[in-house]
């Protein structure tokens, strides 16, 4: 009988674990996706090349369509981008798929989808499946590498 009350009691102490590190992951992956997002916002939406360093590791790496954008490239196109006159408005939206966390590092795979619109024409929708990883930093999780592929049509 104490032996199958031991076996209940340590089950139950496993389960509440599982529990805990579980929601202690979606945590972690929701951070992640809001990192994501307000990269996105912030940068390719609005322009804000000083926030950069906000979103990104110093030896971040764009994989752009064949492309490869370093941080010395992404802050010259976003200071070009934020100079236009009249620019384009750029509204963001995720899907994700899959996010995995090891530690301090993570890897997410997730469907981007931007809706571009200027001066009232109708929006023109682009979409990219994309990965990307990210390191946990003392301030907080930084994307160091974004892989992007357009995609042509989506069905």
């Amino acid at each position: 009988m104490k032996k199958n009350i031991l076996i209940l009691f340590l089950a139950l102490i496993f389960q509440v674990g599982a529990s805990a590190q579980s929601s202690s992951s979606k945590q972690e992956a929701l951070k992640i996706h809001q990192l994501i997002q307000e990269s996105f916002d912030s940068l390719f939406s609005l322009y804000h090349a000083n926030l950069v360093e906000r979103f990104y590791t110093p030896d971040f790496l764009l994989l752009e369509q064949g492309e490869v954008w370093n941080m010395d490239f992404i802050k010259s196109y976003l200071g070009e981008q934020s100079k236009k006159n009249n620019p384009v408005t750029r509204t963001n939206r995720f899907e994700f798929i899959k996010t995995e966390i090891f530690g301090n590092r993570a890897w997410v795979a997730y469907h981007n989808y931007a809706s571009f619109t200027k001066d009232g024409e109708a929006p023109r929708e682009v979409y990219w499946l994309e990965s990307a990883t990210a390191i946990r930093t003392s301030q907080g999780w930084r994307l160091d590498l974004l892989h992007s592929t357009r995609v042509e049509n989506k069905k």
